[in-house]
């Protein structure tokens, strides 16, 4: 049975006039608002046209579908995820112990911050998740990621090192979703990253120690 073609998430053009960017940035913000009140499941092009106070017709000009305004929202999110690990992972002049608990504490305050829109982003991912765009934002990722890993774990042997790398960010990111599901106060956010950065810490040096 042939495999079902994934749908198109590529915007159909780029904007390149202001009140161009205004269009896009509106149905953004659009998109925004109704994928916080409906979910994925009731999230249209329509609905999106409608919040925006614009024709379909305007919308399609820049979005062929809905599964292109999600992807945009979510290349969005992951851009701003990926500037963030690149602006503490890559700050070779602090300590490794120390970047990995400024970015556990960074990680759980945008989780919590941005709880609702990322959890319907998250079953709207069947929409995008096997793009080319999406697998290429992931492999970029993983590369800082494994970067870092090196100057965490210099002298770990490799399989040591790829199975730290794994445990370290799918707990965060299994337990920064988990945690983020209610509304938490900074004091709370903080304790929480304090005892989870404890822990990975307390993780690295026992393999430091190996």
């Amino acid at each position: 049975m042939p495999k079902s073609k994934n749908p198109d998430v590529s915007s159909r053009k780029q904007p390149q006039q202001a009140r161009s960017n205004e269009l896009v940035s509106a149905v953004l913000q659009a998109a925004t608002q109704v994928l916080a009140r409906e979910g994925a499941t009731r999230f249209t092009t329509a609905r999106v046209a409608e919040k925006a106070g614009i024709s379909i017709g305007s919308l399609y000009q820049y979005f062929p579908n809905k599964a292109a305004i999600l992807f945009r929202l979510q290349s969005d999110e992951w851009q701003q995820t990926l500037d963030m690990l690149r602006r503490i992972l890559d700050d070779t002049a602090t300590p490794p112990l120390t970047r990995l608990r400024t970015l556990v504490h960074a990680f759980i305050r945008s989780e919590c911050e941005e709880a609702e829109v990322r959890g319907a982003l998250n079953d709207a991912a069947p929409f995008y998740r096997d793009s080319p765009e999406a697998k290429a934002i992931r492999a970029e990722s993983d590369r800082m990621f494994g970067t870092f890993m090196e100057q965490l774990l210099p002298d770990a042997a490799p399989a040591s090192r790829e199975l730290a790398s794994d445990m370290i960010s799918t707990t965060l990111g299994t337990v920064g979703s988990s945690f983020s599901r209610t509304r938490r106060t900074k004091a709370e956010m903080v304790a929480y990253s304090d005892a989870l950065a404890d822990m990975f810490c307390a993780y690295v040096r026992s393999i430091q120690q190996d």
